[in-house]
């Protein structure tokens, strides 16, 4: 009997507090069209004083958990991606796994930046397909607004808080994780960088004043990696996982930049109809992009096992990333978890 990773559950969670363009305008030297133009975003979220990663990550975590009916103490591992941790240390897994009260999981942190989603969606398919653990929980959450320069044009207007979290389950239907490709090249020129409070640049009266601590980006080197990378990698999936793109139902690509996506689509010979884009509303999440993606496609769109999905991102490292999945029948996966091998 095959033993498969495949997403049972799936959730996520957004600050309330809305910063549109048109706030931006009043904050910087920028306009609602330059930014539509430029990236398709209209709006980002904005996380509270009070909110935090682990906070949005613990309501995004729950509701996939409510989804999947199931409880905490089911998990047997939590996966955080994330590079905007609550702290160094405590790792912002170990602090969801105390709020949901999940005493029986394992917890980690994975830093793959934007593309820290699909990492942790690999790695778990992983801990599942090998027979260690049969239920894993990935969160991916982000609060980059405490990492922005908002004196900076070119990147406060790009950045959103948010949190999505799908369960990933061992199941013997003929789905889950179908392929993978991860790639990564050390960003020697610094294209994409947080610098300071780490080991290498300690908090300190000069990395506070540089703005070290904040979000430094190329924009345009960026941006060419990012189209080079996402078409590519893409192409791999699919054809690691004997596809054509027609066989793709739905690409859920990191939700960057409109024109990154566009190209993307245009890269794989798709339809526009079948990408899935909500860049306009939140900005770029990051890790937390992709799964925020997928829990609005589905909420909106009829999903039928046997349907493959492609995860395609890239990210600060510098990252890359895609998956092909495909979906089963979740509910009869639930209804027969009680007496199947999985069973609890």
């Amino acid at each position: 009997m095959c033993r498969h990773a495949a997403i049972t559950g799936w959730g996520f969670c957004v600050p309330e507090k809305v910063l549109t363009n048109y706030d931006l305008e009043k904050m910087v030297d920028t306009s609602d069209e330059w930014i539509r133009t430029r990236t398709g975003i209209v709006e980002r979220r904005i996380a509270s004083s009070d909110q935090t990663t682990s906070s949005m990550g613990v309501i995004a975590a729950q509701r996939a958990l409510d989804k999947a009916h199931l409880a905490a103490i089911d998990l047997d591992l939590i996966l955080c991606a994330t590079c905007t941790p609550d702290h160094l240390i405590p790792a912002t897994a170990c602090l969801i796994q105390h709020e949901l009260g999940a005493v029986n999981a394992a917890a980690l942190d994975i830093n793959a930046a934007c593309s820290g989603f699909v990492y942790a969606l690999v790695t778990a398919s992983q801990f599942i397909m090998s027979g260690t653990y049969d239920r894993v929980l990935i969160v991916a959450a982000e609060t980059l607004s405490r990492f922005v320069n908002w004196q900076d044009r070119n990147t406060c207007i790009l950045f959103g808080d948010g949190a999505g979290a799908v369960l990933l389950e061992a199941t013997d239907q003929d789905g889950g994780l179908v392929s993978s490709v991860l790639g990564a090249q050390g960003d020697v020129g610094r294209l994409l960088t947080i610098e300071g409070g780490g080991s290498a640049k300690p908090a300190n009266p000069d990395t506070l004043a540089n703005g070290e601590h904040c979000i430094r980006m190329k924009g345009n080197e960026v941006f060419k990696f990012a189209v080079r990378s996402m078409g590519q990698t893409a192409k791999q999936a699919i054809d690691k996982a004997g596809l054509k793109p027609e066989d793709i139902r739905k690409v859920i690509p990191h939700q960057a930049n409109i024109r990154i996506i566009k190209a993307t689509q245009e890269a794989l010979g798709i339809p526009w109809e079948k990408v899935f884009v909500n860049v306009d509303r939140y900005g770029n999440t990051s890790a937390a992009s992709v799964p925020i993606a997928l829990c609005e496609f589905l909420e909106t769109e009829e999903v039928s096992p046997g349907d493959n999905l492609l995860f395609v991102a890239f990210g600060g490292g510098l990252t890359w990333g895609a998956a092909v999945v495909r979906w089963i029948d979740v509910e009869s996966h639930i209804s027969e978890r009680v007496e199947g091998p999985y069973a609890i």
